[in-house]
Parts: structure tokens; C-alpha cells; sequence
């Protein structure tokens, strides 16, 4: 795409109730992404989405801020969107993965950086992203084997947040931050990560 297909409203930083809100990014990332100001051009759809993104990002069992930032990555690199990519590694890092998780997380399964109950919540991102979904009675048992209903609802909303996440973005050919343009670059380059649609 030579443009977003929309741009950013500038002025939506001004606004003190969308200033409070984004405080919860300013953690995550350390800036207020895009995507949340070209939604702002309808504030109700901003604002709900902000909601969600705190409801399903949350934690009330064990799944952690950091996994639940590495299973965006993977739902993220299943769908392709190299803008929620570089967000979901960037934010992973920023909640503690360390360099050998951040390397491996594509190839988990073969990775020792990794538990079978952090695996198994992998596993399930992985099928649950795909078209046609693939988790069937294998990936669901093993699933279950670790995790609560709970938790399991938290890992699939993960999935699902970024499932929405990834259309927005990719369609919209949201630009992306520098921030995240620098951790895409560092992080990702080597399995050949790059910003594409997402620059101009």
C-alpha cells in the first residue's frame, strides 16, 4: 500500500479520558500505538477495544504478562501481521522473556527455553490461529492437561484479541511506531522479519 488506508486522528492525544486510558500501553510498550488512534475516529470503537485489550491481558491465574505476549507473537506470525509481530515481541521482552525465548518462541516445540505447560499454551495459539482453526481433541486435551477453564479462557482471548488485532492492522496498513519498527529490527530481522506495508 503507498497509504494507510486511513491515518491516525492527531489530535486524539489531546483527549484526557483517551490520555487516562492509554496509560496501560505506555507499560506495554511505551507509547500509544496507532491502531488505537485511527480507531479513534470512532472513540466508542477506541475505547471498547482499550477495554478488552485490559480485560483479556489482565492476570487472574498464572498465565503471565509475558506469555500472554508470546502467544500474540504466535498468533501475530501465523496471520502474518509484521505490525502486531514487532508489538507482541517488543511487549514480551518488556515483560521479562528472555533472549533464548525471544529467539525460539517460532520453534518452541523444539525448545528447552520453554515448560510443557508454556508449550501447550503455545501449541493452542498456534492452531487456534490457523485457517481453517486446526485445535482438535489433541491440542485441547493437552491444553486442559495444564491449565484451568479460567486460564484457558485468558489464552484464547489472547488468541482472539490478536486475531482482531491482525485484521485491523494488515488491512489498515497501519504505520508503525519507531519503537516497534526498532524491536522488529533487533529481535526479528533474523527470521526475516521486515516493516513492509507498515512504512511510507
Amino acid at each position: 500500500m503507498r497509504q494507510p488506508l486511513v491515518n491516525p486522528v492527531d489530535k486524539a492525544l489531546d483527549n484526557k479520558e483517551l490520555q487516562e486510558l492509554i496509560l496501560f500501553y505506555n507499560e506495554t510498550l511505551g507509547f500509544c500505538p496507532n491502531s488505537i488512534l485511527t480507531m479513534y475516529h470512532r472513540p466508542e470503537i477506541a475505547y471498547a477495544f482499550i477495554a478488552l485489550n485490559k480485560a483479556v491481558m489482565a492476570n487472574h491465574g498464572t498465565v503471565t504478562s509475558k506469555l500472554k505476549r508470546l502467544i500474540g507473537y504466535v498468533t501475530s506470525n501465523v496471520a502474518g501481521c509484521r505490525y502486531c509481530q514487532a508489538h507482541t515481541i517488543r511487549a514480551a521482552e518488556r515483560y521479562g522473556a528472555d533472549a533464548r525465548q525471544l529467539l525460539e518462541v517460532w520453534d518452541f516445540e523444539k525448545s528447552d527455553a520453554f515448560d510443557e505447560k508454556e508449550k501447550s499454551a503455545l501449541n493452542f495459539a498456534l492452531h487456534a490461529s490457523m485457517i481453517p482453526n486446526a485445535v482438535d481433541d489433541r491440542v485441547a486435551e493437552r491444553l486442559r492437561q495444564y491449565w484451568s477453564p479460567g486460564e484457558i479462557v485468558e489464552i484464547h482471548g489472547v488468541v482472539s484479541l490478536f486475531g482482531y488485532l491482525n485484521r485491523w492492522n494488515d488491512s489498515m496498513g497501519t504505520e508503525i511506531e519507531e519503537g516497534a519498527r526498532d524491536s522488529g529490527k533487533e529481535l526479528l530481522a533474523s527470521s526475516g522479519w521486515e516493516d513492509g506495508r507498515h512504512t511510507y
